[in-house]
């Protein structure tokens, strides 16, 4: 019985999961780990056509997918999504909060407006998701709440002084959520991923000299990740297997943070 029951700890099937961002990236990577554990997926997003090549990846693993018009800058529209995914599926147990932007410039000639958006973008949103899938979870039980952060949640930058703000509030934000609903069995953690091969990183290459390099340089793994990387990690978290893991900020970033 109990070899059964640890064997099932992954299983996400009957389980709903809506993924900011998740037509791309790291969020479709999350995306497809929890389809292909069983779990009917809503993606949220922006970009239709994105979206369909999302989509047609997730059928492959005979999982219901479903593509919900998502806007992170407005409340109204997150708050929709999350309300569209829990009604799509008839319940909601898994939130990603994924979606990101970054705007790389110095601090002293970053305007206002553009932190705005990239703590709009990073950190509101999540918030916004979260506090619209709380009753959803409440009414099935528990859930599950994955926040994306970065190697910028502990680490500075001098390009990314908006994303490392809204990134580094991202983990605080899991930690206090965590607190608050464990009473509710809803987990709340972070995933920090590392040099992730991505559109969002494909601009920082172009923008930062000698990024690639530095980058090999420093990850024991000798290697960019992939979106693909995340599959496990989304796995874990969601599931039971994670029902006493709360409030922990998880790398993966193939050793980069653990280099001095």
């Amino acid at each position: 019985m109990v070899e059964k029951k640890l064997m099932s700890m992954f299983d996400l099937k009957g389980k709903a999961a809506f993924v900011t961002g998740g037509n791309g990236g790291i969020g479709l990577g999350m995306a497809k780990g929890l389809a292909a554990a069983g779990a009917a997926v809503a993606i949220g997003g922006r970009n239709r056509t994105k979206a369909d090549a999302a989509l047609a990846e997730l059928s492959k693993f005979g999982a219901k997918a479903e593509f919900i018009e998502l806007d992170v800058l407005k409340e109204s529209s997150c708050r929709a999504a999350v309300d569209n995914a829990a009604s799509t599926f008839g319940h909601l147990d898994i939130l990603v909060n994924n979606a990101g932007t970054n705007i790389r410039k110095q601090p002293e000639n970053l305007p206002t407006q553009d932190w705005h958006t990239v703590l709009d973008t990073n950190l509101t949103s999540a918030f916004v998701c979260s506090h619209a899938a709380y009753p959803h979870m409440i009414r099935a039980g528990g859930g599950k709440i994955i926040n994306i952060g970065s190697m910028m949640s502990i680490f500075g930058a001098p390009y990314s002084v908006a994303y490392a703000a809204s990134k580094g509030g991202i983990v605080q934000m899991a930690r206090a959520m965590a607190t608050a609903w464990a009473k509710n069995n809803i987990q709340v953690n972070s995933v920090l991923p590392g040099w992730i091969d991505t559109e969002l990183t494909q601009g920082a290459r172009r923008e930062v000299e000698g990024l690639h390099d530095r980058v090999l340089a420093r990850t024991p793994a000798q290697r960019w990740g992939h979106p693909n990387d995340f599959a496990g990690i989304a796995v874990f978290l969601a599931s039971s297997a994670s029902d006493f893991v709360t409030g922990t900020a998880i790398p993966v970033d193939g050793g980069y943070s653990i280099l001095g």
